[in-house]
């Protein structure tokens, strides 16, 4: 089995942060405003934005292992299981998210994980960390795109996995 880390670029450095403070933000100001007058009001503010932080916080991708004909990608408890089984092509193309729209997903808090669509590569699942860095790769029936460390690497050793 071989892993590769998922480093985070600029791009999800700087927008997890942001909405890190957004969302800390609204339990103090919650707390702040509404504690004496309005208690419910108040628990919720407080409740629900740690609620996302920490469920945004669970689906961090932490890295990928490829096993024969499997890619692991790994969150923060578990990993996510995608058999390679009909991969057509494997190749990196930096900046392949560029102009993306996310249909269903996560679009930079922690990641950039779930269903996105560009004209280049068309409805894709994204499992990336880094925008710079991404490995297409495309099946008959769906396109996957990750952010390995090493991605020109990363592309040979799927090559030489389904090989096997």
């Amino acid at each position: 089995m071989t892993y590769f880390k998922a480093p985070w670029g600029w791009t999800l450095i700087l927008v997890s942060v942001f909405a890190s403070v957004a969302v800390l933000a609204v339990p103090v100001v919650g707390l702040a405003a509404l504690s004496h007058q309005h208690p419910a009001a108040a628990l919720l503010m407080v409740a629900a934005p740690l609620v996302v932080l920490l469920g945004c916080a669970l689906y961090t991708i932490r890295g990928y292992s490829l096993d024969h004909n499997l890619l692991l990608v790994h969150r923060l408890f578990w990993a996510t299981s995608l058999s390679l089984a009909g991969l057509q092509s494997a190749s990196y193309e930096p900046r392949a998210m560029r102009w993306s729209l996310r249909t269903f997903g996560n679009g930079g808090f922690f990641s950039f994980s779930g269903f996105f669509r560009n004209r280049r590569l068309g409805a894709y699942r994204a499992f990336v960390t880094d925008l710079k860095r991404t490995v297409v790769l495309r099946f008959s029936t769906r396109t996957i795109v990750v952010s390995p460390a090493a991605p020109e690497q990363f592309v040979l050793d799927v090559v030489a996995a389904l090989a096997l």
